[in-house]
Formats: C-alpha cells, sequence, structure tokens
C-alpha cells in the first residue's frame, strides 16, 4: 500500500548500466521539478518585466492562487483516491450562494454558514453514494452532479440573477478578504488548510486509507479497510473544502457569480494538482504537490498577465501546461492492468 511518505516516485535503477544510464534528473521528485521550474520561470520574468519582482506583485500572485490552491487541495483528496469530482465548482458556488442569501434575509452570519455547509456535505454524500454505492466512474457521476447543482441553484436560490452580494454590515464575514500585517487572509487560510490536509493525510488512520485506497483499492478492502464508506468520506471532504474557497472568494470580491460553474475553473484545479505530482492513477502527491503546482501556475499566470496576452492566449497556454502535465504523469506513473480495467 501506498503511504504519504511513499507518495513521490522511486529512484530508477541504474544497476544495470548495459541498459541504463544513471540521470540526476531521473532521482528528482515531480515536486522538485515543478519547483524548479517556477523558479527559473520568476527568474525569467523578474529580468524582463520589472513589475514582475516587486512586493506588491508577488503578494497580488499568491493572493490570486489562493482560492484555486485550497480547491486543489481538496481535489487531491479524491485524486489520491484515484477518483475525480467535477462537481466541486458548483459545489463552492451552491454553499456560497446559499449563505449569502441567507445573510442577506437577516439570518445570523453562523446559521449561514452552516446552512451552506449542509449542502455541500449532501453534494459529497450523494457524490460519493453514486460512485461507491451504484459504481458509476467519478468522471460521470460528478459530471452530472455539476449540471444537476447548476440547474438547481438557478432554479431556487440565485433566480435570474447570476450575481449575488454579501450585505454590507456583514463585517466579519468581510474580514475574510481583508490583509493581516500586509499579507491577505486568503493567503494565510490557504497555508492553514495546506498544513491541516497534510496533517490528515500523513498523521491520521482515514488518510492512510486513502493513500491506501488510491494505490490498490482491491487490497485495501481485503485488509479490512470500508472502501465505500471511505469514498463518501472523500467526496464530501473535497465538497466542504471547496465552499471553504467558495466563502473566501466571495469575501474578497463581496460577491458570488454563479456562472463560474460553467467556466474553466475546474480545470484549473485539476492542472494545479496534477502538474504539482498528485497521480491519476492514485496513491501518489500530496499538499507539497498542491504547493508546487499553485506556485507554477501562479508564476505562468501572472507573467502573462502582465505581457498583457489576452486570455485565448492564456486557455492555450494553460491547456498545453495541462497537457504537459498528463503526460510527465503517464511517464513516470505508468497505468497497470488493475487501472486500466478500472478504467479511470
Amino acid at each position: 500500500m501506498a503511504s504519504p511518505e511513499q507518495a513521490t516516485p522511486a529512484p530508477r535503477n541504474t544497476s544495470s548500466r548495459g541498459h541504463e544510464k544513471p540521470n540526476w534528473l531521473a532521482r528528482l521528485s515531480q515536486e522538485q521539478i515543478v519547483f524548479a521550474v517556477a523558479a527559473l520561470l520568476a527568474g525569467v520574468f523578474a529580468l524582463t518585466l520589472p513589475a514582475f519582482a516587486k512586493p506588491g506583485n508577488l503578494i497580488a500572485l499568491l493572493n490570486s492562487v489562493s482560492v484555486v490552491g485550497i480547491l486543489s487541495l481538496g481535489a487531491a483528496i479524491v485524486i489520491i483516491a484515484r477518483g475525480l469530482d467535477i462537481s466541486q465548482i458548483a459545489a463552492m458556488v451552491v454553499g456560497a450562494s446559499l449563505a449569502a442569501v441567507m445573510m442577506s434575509k437577516g439570518w445570523a452570519l453562523g446559521w449561514s454558514v452552516l446552512g451552506g455547509l449542509a449542502v455541500t456535505t449532501g453534494i459529497g454524500l450523494i457524490n460519493g453514494f453514486v460512485i461507491a454505492f451504484v459504481e458509476i466512474p467519478p468522471l460521470f457521476a460528478t459530471l452530472a452532479m455539476n449540471l444537476l447543482v447548476f440547474g438547481l441553484t438557478r432554479m431556487f436560490i440565485v433566480g435570474s440573477t447570476y450575481i449575488l452580494y454579501v450585505p454590507d454590515d456583514a463585517t466579519a464575514f468581510l474580514s475574510l478578504g481583508d490583509s493581516v500585517a500586509g499579507i491577505p487572509v486568503p493567503v494565510l487560510i490557504f497555508f492553514g488548510m495546506a498544513l491541516l490536509v497534510h496533517l490528515f493525510l500523513s498523521r491520521t488512520r482515514v488518510g492512510r486509507f486513502i493513500y491506501a485506497h488510491g494505490d490498490n483499492p482491491e487490497a485495501a478492502r481485503q485488509t479490512g479497510v470500508s472502501v465505500r464508506t471511505l469514498t463518501m468520506i472523500e467526496y464530501v471532504l473535497s465538497a466542504n473544502i471547496g465552499y471553504l474557497a467558495g466563502l473566501v472568494l466571495m469575501a474578497t470580491l463581496s460577491s458570488i457569480d454563479t456562472q463560474i460553474i460553467t467556466g474553466p475553473m475546474i480545470f484549473n484545479v485539476i492542472l494545479v494538482a496534477v502538474l504539482g505530482g498528485v497521480s491519476l492513477v492514485g496513491g501518489r502527491g500530496g499538499v507539497l504537490s498542491v504547493l508546487a503546482g499553485s506556485l507554477l501556475i501562479g508564476v505562468i499566470l501572472n507573467g502573462m498577465t502582465l505581457m498583457n496576452l489576452n486570455n485565448d492566449i492564456q486557455n492555450i497556454v494553460r491547456g498545453l501546461v495541462l497537457l504537459g502535465a498528463i503526460v510527465l504523469d503517464n511517464r513516470l506513473h505508468p497505468r497497470d492492468e488493475e487501472t486500466a480495467r478500472q478504467g479511470e
């Protein structure tokens, strides 16, 4: 079974010199490679784009990836378990939207937040049940849930408008979008959640079971792990961590735009996780992978923004990077026969 310490691929065996030559690059983990590329790109941008290295821009860079980073922490849990959650953005939006509506109608902040949490927990439970018990592949189950949630949100929560605003008197909630000692609160929440998820995956029994589930589901089942219950826990965590990201985003903007459900944000989330080293074949990766992927994507997007590249070119670059990350993941973590049979 895989464990958090086994999340990176072992160095290639170079004892047979007639077949393989020693290669220092093969000894590096994917996270180390991504951190190195991010540092190299940051150096290039600092030399060619005068505004890049300014402290204000660097803080803005971290702030810009904090929400996607939080989302990627939740997505990483599911991907490590050999799953996929396309509905995470929908859960984020519906939870945040309900909280905004409740605050606008005079509900206390605590009850409003709990109302949104109850909805996202329900979405995670339904996802997990359909995948674990009905045995629908995660891609199709969560894609259907994404469409269902978007329709229900538009019909019963937001009505004819696309954007919901946080009431001005919700100052305690809006403080999530402020700064502390010059550091944006969303950045602090991102790093705090990264620490919590790392401790959860590496120090708890459930966290170790998640790695075992992704590494070899059948072996995990035979050793007594309740794989179906574990699957439901994984998707609930993904939805609820996504909800936290939605609250942070809504506090930062003082509003939530429901149309982001149909936007490219979910692809950015998957890009960050896979690029950093969370393997699509399961059982590998971790919080360090999310941090590495977030840093590289933040550097790339910030550099492209400073170069005034239009959205089409930025989407092309993101697509190429995602494709490259999937190819790299396939080379570092080849699909075994069991994974191929599962088709996930």
